[in-house]
């Protein structure tokens, strides 16, 4: 199966909004002196963007209808797409033209919340599950530390890449996930997101392009905002990208780096098996491609899977951490590096942050080396699948892709109903979900509305959560949809 199957109207609706803003667009140039003439409108294209009068993924001109509309050069305009591109406000697709990127790092807030909800239930951030038995590990863990000689990991600054017993930690939990390495190459970072960062840092520049999934994590979209890096969605199916999708953009020149997430992918919950792996290994080779594999719920799998880094050890990045697996707050992550690429790496680990903090990758190699981290593991697999059998009993209808072990659920948008009206909705009954909008890296991405179902909740709010969805899923929409006008 290709792509998830598009609610027509809001695929009619982009499309809609895409031609009236490639006609309808006027920008003005004011000549200020000093200033070139493709600084003015890299100005006003992002002033426009910023102020929405150029929406995300509309298509913009093309550069010869534009420079004939303002009375400028070809390559002015193509001089100001550029630069608005490393700026992260614009992205190119070969073939197709150039869209405006959804700026991510401030639309995410609109969606997932990160602060006390109050009587909302949050389905709209991805937490692992948290339990008793979590509150008891961790209670046990600082009896521990309070008790014990700390010394030895509380006073130390270096080595940067983390401590040596820390990585030794590291890379017995890494054999269980399909990386074998040895301790120089793997470093302790401070979360998923910390290694992510590290990895990219590492090897793109402002203007290279990095591909990833249509649909993919927020995390590598706000990257490209920061880094000034061109990023691509490719089309994907219940495995993740496809691999002729991968193969021709890389055909095409200039691909620098393909982050994914293989196993469980956020929002849609694909997970690569194994010959999808090595098919997309060999394409990466063949181009010299860089893969970096963002594996923050690959412990949750059971099934055995090839990691990039075995199958690419030149060319393969991974990372993983226990936020998503073991517990929410334990902010320790892995990175696993190209040989060639332990000094880079750790000198911009060490322009960041120095190092990881200590006391939480000491609480993950106190949890490695006693087995609490594997049995809190087997928790969460359970109560997921307890979870996920909800709310396919509830939701079985409107559910566009999910996974048993997935902390998350794609649901399918209703006919006639739009991504933000059903948001809004639900959010006036109480219920905190995210729409599509934040996951969009192409131009083509599928819509629907992810639903997360980790946390801190009991099977009964749950399920009546999952209901209210359902009750609204089956209403129709209000003939005006007011907003927040009172």
């Amino acid at each position: 199966m290709r792509e998830l199957p598009a609610n027509p109207a809001d695929r009619e609706a982009q499309t809609h909004s895409q031609d009236v803003f490639a006609r309808d667009w006027r920008p003005t140039l004011t000549k200020r002196k000093g200033v070139t003439k493709h600084k003015l409108l890299t100005e006003r294209i992002i002033a426009d963007i910023d102020a929405d009068i150029l929406p995300a993924h509309a298509r913009m001109p093309t550069h010869r209808d534009l420079a004939r509309q303002l009375g400028v050069s070809v390559q002015t305009v193509s001089l100001s797409y550029k630069e608005a591109e490393r700026c992260g406000y614009l992205r190119g697709e070969v073939g197709r033209g150039t869209f405006v990127r959804s700026r991510v790092t401030e639309k995410a807030d609109r969606f997932m919340l990160d602060r006390d909800p109050g009587e909302t239930v949050d389905l709209s951030i991805i937490r692992a599950i948290y339990s008793e038995a979590h509150e008891e590990a961790s209670r046990a863990v600082m009896r521990h530390l309070a008790q014990s000689d700390n010394s030895a990991f509380m006073r130390p600054c270096r080595p940067i890449a983390g401590l040596e017993r820390h990585r030794a930690a590291a890379r017995d939990w890494l054999k269980g996930l399909g990386v074998e390495a040895a301790l120089d190459r793997i470093l302790v970072t401070n979360g998923a997101a910390h290694g992510l960062f590290l990895a990219v840092a590492a090897i793109v520049r402002p203007g290279e392009i990095v591909l990833t999934e249509n649909l993919t994590d927020h995390g590598i979209i706000g990257l490209a905002n920061v880094l000034g890096f061109t990023l691509r969605g490719l089309p994907t199916d219940r495995e993740g990208i496809l691999v002729e999708a991968f193969e021709e953009a890389c055909a095409a020149g200039g691909v620098t780096a393909l982050v994914l997430i293989p196993s469980l992918g956020n929002p849609t919950s694909h997970v690569m098996g194994a010959e999808r792996r090595q098919a997309i290994a060999e394409v990466a080779r063949r181009y010299g491609v860089y893969v970096v594999e963002d594996e923050v719920y690959k412990p949750l799998l059971e099934t055995p899977l090839p990691s990039f880094t075995e199958l690419l050890p030149e060319l393969g990045f991974f990372v993983t951490s226990f936020t998503k697996s073991v517990l929410t707050g334990l902010r320790v992550g892995y990175l696993v590096v190209p040989p060639q690429y332990t000094i880079r790496v750790a000198s911009i680990m060490r322009v960041t942050t120095w190092s990881a903090t200590n006391l939480p990758a000491e609480v993950a190699t106190l949890w490695i080396e006693d087995g609490t981290a594997r049995n809190l593991i087997d928790l969460q697999r359970r109560e997921i699948r307890a979870r996920q059998a909800i709310l396919a009993d509830v939701l079985g209808a409107h559910v566009a892709a999910s996974y048993p072990l997935s902390l998350c659920a794609w649901l399918k948008v209703p006919p006639r109903w739009t991504e933000e009206g059903l948001v809004r909705m639900l959010a006036q009954k109480n219920i905190a979900v995210t729409p599509s909008d934040p996951f969009r890296a192409g131009a083509d991405a599928t819509g629907g509305i992810r639903i997360c179902i980790g946390g801190r909740l009991s099977h009964a709010s749950l399920g009546r959560a999952l209901q209210t969805i359902a009750e609204t899923f089956e209403q129709l929409p209000p003939v005006f949809d007011a907003g927040t006008i009172a």
